[in-house]
């Protein structure tokens, strides 16, 4: 890429710090880039209860509680990976969310994994199409964006400005202003606010 790669002092810091700075930033891996559009903060166990480290350290979200840099990639709605980059130091628990990015290289390889067609704003539009144009899945959970190997994470072009508002999706802690994203990026994706899932039943009736 030609320009500093971000080092481990970058992610030691609160989540909810690192993730506007991590806007305009560049996350590569293997032959496709994509420049950080979109972040959203999670905080220490205990403190937030929308991260995934609220009630503790698991097997599921060990990796949050590790050294800062690190690739925290996990699995949900049993069809998508997300991905994130653990924050603070060792044995701390908390993160940043990658919700969206412009492909800015990589764009033939980025179109292949996301199978149908779509405009190039909506290759990465999003925290699982992200994640899915960056070719990110279990095996890549706890990969060191700060090391010698991939992912790599340059410097790229922080914004000037950038808007900050509530998380979208999350059930607990919403209101929290920690999602972050540049303004006027069609590559940003659209708020959207947790709907309670809804049990259905044969007769046709569903209830929360």
């Amino acid at each position: 890429m030609g320009e500093r790669r971000l080092d481990r002092d970058f992610f030691d810091r609160p989540a909810h710090e690192v993730a506007p700075d991590l806007l305009g930033r560049v996350l590569v891996h293997g032959p496709v880039a994509v420049r950080l559009t979109e972040t959203e903060a999670y905080g220490s166990p205990g403190e937030d209860p929308a991260s995934h480290t609220y009630r503790g350290k698991t097997p599921r979200n060990s990796v949050m509680f590790g050294p800062p840099g690190h690739l925290y990639v996990y699995f949900t709605y049993g069809m998508h990976f997300c991905a994130n980059l653990v924050c603070l130091p060792e044995g701390t628990g908390s993160g940043v969310l990658l919700r969206a990015g412009e492909v800015v290289d990589g764009l033939t390889e980025a179109r292949g994994r996301r199978g149908d067609p779509v405009r190039d704003r909506d290759l990465a539009r999003g925290p699982a199409r992200l994640a899915v144009a960056l070719g990110f899945g279990r095996e890549h959970n706890g990969l060191d964006v700060c090391g010698p190997g991939e992912p790599q994470i340059f410097e790229g072009s922080p914004p000037a400005v950038f808007h900050a508002g509530p998380r979208t999706g999350v059930s607990t802690g919403a209101q929290t202003p920690w999602r972050f994203w540049i303004g006027n990026e069609p590559t940003v994706s659209p708020y959207r606010a947790h709907v309670p899932r809804r049990r259905s039943y044969p007769s046709g009736e569903s209830v929360p």
